[in-house]
């Protein structure tokens, strides 16, 4: 087999394998609106925070179950043996028959009317709780989402790569070829046959890296999706073409301070812990309730001989409770719920501060990304023009092999850097979205 058929199936082999890499029964084109439903309807780290926030629903609904009235009922058989009776030096003792079937039927009803705010301070409590869940539902979505986009965006940034290095690869193979045929009329040497093929060589490891990569980051994406391991997902190239422009920093802190579940979870603590204090201090006050009851008891034992009768009777009323022992008990509690609030406050301020802070770098990254961005384009074009120039002066022996390698590395390398710095437009406008908690 000549050297030329050599260089033949080695492109055929490039294009059928890219080919097939990206035209897989398997495969799947997703964009990241469709990779964000999918994770919200397979995750399972999402699935486990909504029962967390189901949970938290349900602790709301046995808080309040404390206004509801309490009822006790009470229902007893007994055998009742013989009396016995006796002086009280317990001489002259003497058996005293009993009814021996006793039975006791007992309803008792109560509702608390007062208790010192302590019922409608829980009820509050379990309130900002079942909230407290929903936001760490919120956290954790766009904890999911910023882990899916870096994934996807470096699955994209991979095969952009691989793109290129498989166009660079024709070019040095078709770049071999020449010359080859000039080596062969006498007009190259060797060498330089032997410097091609070894660029050639580097490129093919570079590509077999990237495509592992590629592998790699395919996996995470179909794991954490819940799709068939074998499903090779396919990024949006759209995505390039509307790139988000830059808006005003202030716009994002104001959204920030708005939108970010972290800080709205601070707030809710001071919340929670200025109604844990109440509770607290609910122990110093008496709790009030109604009650009312109803008996049943047989016999009167209580009578001497007992009446073998059942003896019913009922009550209603009020009942009042107080603890003496908060009178001492309750001081240190109420301190640490003073200072459990006061840091409360304290976290909310200084979360404050880091919310603003990440998003300050993060808006500073993302306008960086542009002017990158335009530096690349800039490189791109300057990386184009001299490897045309050196092209053609290689071709009419006008540089040497070392120029013309040079400007095909460099020509690779703007390609490449133009290609990701699109790509970090877009990865630092979703951090920017996450510093925020908009995403």
């Amino acid at each position: 087999m000549t050297k030329l058929k050599v260089i033949f199936l080695l492109i055929l082999f490039l294009h059928s394998s890219h080919f097939l890499f990206s035209q897989r029964a398997d495969s799947k084109l997703i964009s990241i609106q469709e990779m964000f439903d999918l994770a919200e309807a397979n995750s399972r780290s999402i699935r486990t925070y909504d029962l967390t926030e189901k949970e938290a629903e349900q602790a709301v609904q046995i808080a309040k179950n404390a206004l509801l009235p309490s009822v006790d009922v009470s229902l007893s058989a007994s055998y009742l043996g013989d009396g016995w009776i006796a002086d009280r030096d317990f001489s002259n003792g003497a058996n005293a028959p009993m009814p021996h079937f006793g039975n006791n039927f007992a309803i008792e009803a109560s509702q608390v009317i007062y208790a010192g705010g302590a019922i409608s301070n829980s009820i509050a409590v379990a309130k900002l709780r079942k909230q407290l869940a929903r936001l760490d539902k919120v956290r954790n979505r766009e904890d999911i989402r910023f882990l899916l986009v870096g994934n996807y965006l470096e699955l994209f940034k991979l095969q952009n790569q691989a793109a290129v290095y498989r166009k660079n690869i024709e070019q040095t193979v078709h770049l071999l070829a020449d010359v080859k045929a000039r080596q062969k009329e006498g007009l190259a040497l060797k060498n330089d046959i032997t410097r091609h093929e070894l660029q050639l060589k580097t490129l093919e490891q570079a590509l077999l890296q990237i495509n592992n990569g590629i592998t790699i980051a395919n996996n995470e994406l179909v794991t954490v999706l819940g799709m068939p391991l074998e499903t090779s997902i396919r990024v949006d190239t759209c995505l390039l073409n509307s790139l988000p422009v830059i808006s005003n920093e202030v716009d994002w802190q104001v959204t920030a301070l708005e939108s970010s579940p972290l800080l709205q979870q601070a707030k809710l603590g001071i919340e929670e812990s200025r109604h844990n204090e109440k509770i607290v201090n609910a122990e110093r006050l008496p709790s009030v309730a109604l009650i009312a009851g109803d008996h049943l008891d047989g016999p009167i034992t209580n009578e001497v001989p007992p009446i073998n009768k059942n003896f019913n009777y009922w009550y209603v009323g009020i009942g009042i409770k107080y603890n003496l022992a908060s009178l001492y008990k309750t001081g240190s509690k109420s301190r640490l719920a003073r200072y459990s609030h006061q840091k409360a406050v304290e976290n909310e301020l200084l979360l404050r501060d880091n919310i603003q802070t990440q998003v300050k770098a993060s808006h500073v990254r993302f306008a960086e990304a542009f002017a990158m961005y335009d530096t690349q384009k800039k490189s791109l074009e300057l990386a184009e023009q001299n490897y045309d120039v050196i092209n053609n002066r290689y071709l009419n022996d006008l540089a040497l092999i070392t120029d013309m390698l040079d400007a095909g590395n460099s020509k690779l390398s703007a390609e490449l850097q133009v290609v990701n710095a699109r790509i970090n437009i877009l990865f630092n406008y979703y951090k920017l979205k996450k510093a925020t908690g908009t995403l």
